[in-house]
């Protein structure tokens, strides 16, 4: 996960995964015009970027808020797997997710493994002329399991980054605490040496032999 290098601790792998996941959330997304995970998401990388910042420029304190985000980033998962899974209450084909600017729904709900995308006319209804009717059929695995597969994956990465968060930060702790100025808190350094005062090595230079 990490590696000391010059008394200092180093990004491992899994800062880079957490970023690479946040960004590939964050392209499907955006193409499915979902607003509310998208400024998620984008906050999200923000902190995992702090977070590795903190950690190659030894900032304990950066590390403490990305430790303190992953709480509110496995919050923020939890509930969209309820959302998708309509637990209490909630609904996948509501425009929540939207801040109800639109109608558009997960970018995997007509993309999706094995999902075929068809378009027919809808004429002769007054007013939709010019509209056509959307189905996907085939799909192999339906669009709500996939955003909630996506979310499992991010809770999990979150937990793991929390634990490193705590070991890079008490790694951090411990070199400060063991820190030592050169002879600054030894009051006999090892290079001290003791010196007989310039008056007694005149008196014993002329010392009768």
């Amino acid at each position: 996960m990490a590696f000391l290098e010059g008394g200092k601790e180093k990004p491992g792998f899994l800062p880079v995964i957490a970023k690479l996941a946040a960004l590939e959330r964050q392209v499907f997304d955006f193409l499915g015009y979902q607003w509310a995970p998208i400024l998620a998401n984008f906050l999200h990388i923000i902190i995992v970027i702090l977070g590795l910042f903190g950690t190659i420029q030894y900032r304990p304190r950066y590390i403490v808020v990305y430790a303190i985000w992953t709480a509110v980033w496995v919050t923020w998962n939890i509930f969209i797997i309820c959302f998708y899974l309509e637990v209490g209450g909630l609904s996948k084909d509501s425009e929540l997710l939207t801040f109800n600017i639109s109608r558009h729904q997960s970018w995997w709900s007509e993309n999706g493994p094995g999902c075929v995308r068809k378009e027919a006319p809808m004429s002769g209804i007054k007013g939709l002329d010019n509209h056509s009717y959307i189905s996907v059929i085939g799909c192999a695995l339906e669009y709500r399991y996939i955003e909630v597969m996506h979310s499992s994956f991010q809770i999990l990465i979150a937990l793991v980054g929390f634990v490193y968060a705590c070991y890079v930060v008490s790694v951090f702790t411990e070199e400060e605490d063991s820190f030592d100025f050169i002879g600054g808190f030894d009051p006999f350094p090892l290079y001290h040496v003791n010196e007989k005062p310039t008056n007694l090595l005149f008196k014993q230079t002329y010392l009768p032999a």
